[in-house]
């Protein structure tokens, strides 16, 4: 009898402690107004959570929105599937053998994208017919391209100079409050940001910082969005 009590407070005292224990939850920071939230990269999926060196969005043709960034100096290549902000989802890690980092330079017919390797080393073409299995290929009749001009969709103008890369600084980037115009509040430092992108659509802005990905959204904006979406399928 008195080892079932002993057994029992053992237990009590067990279930006491777990619903006591901090819960893991997701910290999504709230302006005051509820109108923007910052989404940390422990906010988002694992593989956002690395540092990355350049990145850029993809619109497919079924409506989908895509973030494709590039880790690891050239040898992985993360694709997140963003089209809803509040549910950011990877869809894709792809192993790349590459001579080293590169840079995403210009879209090409929309369902690829030119890539320049830094340090003179080559370009490549990212093939985004399958948005969700993207392939990159090296050009080699591209090998010393200068530097480009848009020429529409299909294609662009190389001019015949030196390209030169220019490394982007890294910047600390302040997310502030003004929903309470007379007093304004910080509501995230983002360190070391070297790029920057942003959904128009969803008003959604993609900080790619020393710590991984960070997103901002804008709630209003992507209620506006959604509802326009429901008005063109009900055409």
């Amino acid at each position: 009898m008195k080892n079932l009590i002993t057994l029992r407070l053992a237990l009590g005292l067990l279930g006491l402690t777990m619903v006591l224990a901090p819960i893991a939850v997701k910290a999504e920071i709230h302006s005051g107004s509820k109108e923007i939230v910052v989404m940390e990269p422990r906010d988002l999926p694992e593989q956002a959570q690395l540092p990355g060196n350049s990145f850029f969005l993809h619109s497919d043709d079924a409506g989908s929105t895509y973030l494709y960034i590039e880790q690891q100096q050239g040898a992985r290549l993360t694709v997140f599937d963003v089209t809803d902000p509040a549910r950011i989802r990877t869809v894709a890690s792809v192993p790349l053998t590459v001579p080293g980092a590169f840079d995403f330079v210009r879209p090409l017919d929309g369902r690829a994208e030119l890539v320049r390797f830094r340090d003179g080393k080559g370009v490549a073409v990212l093939d985004m017919h399958k948005a969700r299995k993207p392939t990159l290929r090296m050009v080699e009749t591209l090998a010393n391209l200068g530097m480009t001009q848009p020429l529409g969709e299909s294609g662009f103008l190389a001019v015949n100079e030196p390209y030169e890369y220019v490394r982007a600084i890294p910047r600390d980037f302040a997310v502030i409050d003004t929903s309470a115009p007379s007093d304004p509040k910080l509501l995230a430092t983002v360190k070391l940001v070297k790029h920057q992108v942003m959904n128009d659509d969803t008003g959604t802005t993609f900080l790619l910082g020393s710590d991984g990905l960070t997103v901002v959204r804008r709630l209003s904006v992507e209620e506006e969005y959604k509802v326009h979406q429901m008005q063109m399928q009900g055409n």
